[in-house]
């Protein structure tokens, strides 16, 4: 309260969640992350295709704070509406948490292998979303001709083994 009264200009008091971009190389990728971050909470994610076909998915949420608390030096709000609000932000942060949590296991279990799926839960999965049956429909396609398989799969320290979207993670301004 001392540092807000002895403000001149405006304070506000603002909460942002988490924001994360991925650029893709293939749309099916954003696709299959976007079905992630959905389900995960990340209710305002979208898939962005530039002009010259770079794609972003951007995972956002819609759980934001922004109050003002002064302004020109005067200030608006009591220190009792001041602990209120430090309440409500650190619940959203905790929601937050939970989201990207989920994001996470969300986002290895996509990404599992069948193999690994099967063994784990001992009887085979039926593949339920449209992308994966229409996934896999296509990489049959690119084996019979190719002979070989668009996913990788990456040799983790542990021994585990675990597929890999053709993606990069990056930050972008």
């Amino acid at each position: 309260m001392a540092g807000l009264e002895k403000s001149s200009g405006d304070a506000v008091f603002k909460f942002e969640p988490c924001v994360l971009h991925v650029q893709c190389r293939r749309l099916e990728d954003a696709q299959l992350l976007h079905s992630v971050a959905i389900n995960s909470g990340f209710r305002n994610s979208g898939v962005t295709v530039g002009k010259k076909g770079k794609i972003i998915m951007a995972v956002r949420s819609t759980h934001c704070l922004e109050v003002p608390l002064s302004h020109k030096g005067k200030v608006l709000v009591s220190e009792e509406y001041i602990t209120f609000l430090v309440g409500v932000a650190n619940n959203k942060m905790g929601e937050n948490l939970k989201r990207i949590e989920r994001f996470s296991e969300c986002l290895r279990s996509a990404l599992e292998p069948d193999e690994e799926k099967r063994r784990v839960k001992g009887a085979e999965l039926e593949e339920k979303t449209v992308y994966r049956r229409r996934r896999r429909r296509e990489r049959e396609r690119e084996r019979d001709s190719t002979g070989s398989d668009d996913c990788r799969v990456v040799q983790q320290s542990d021994g585990q083994q675990s597929s890999e979207l053709d993606c990069e993670l990056g930050l972008f301004s």
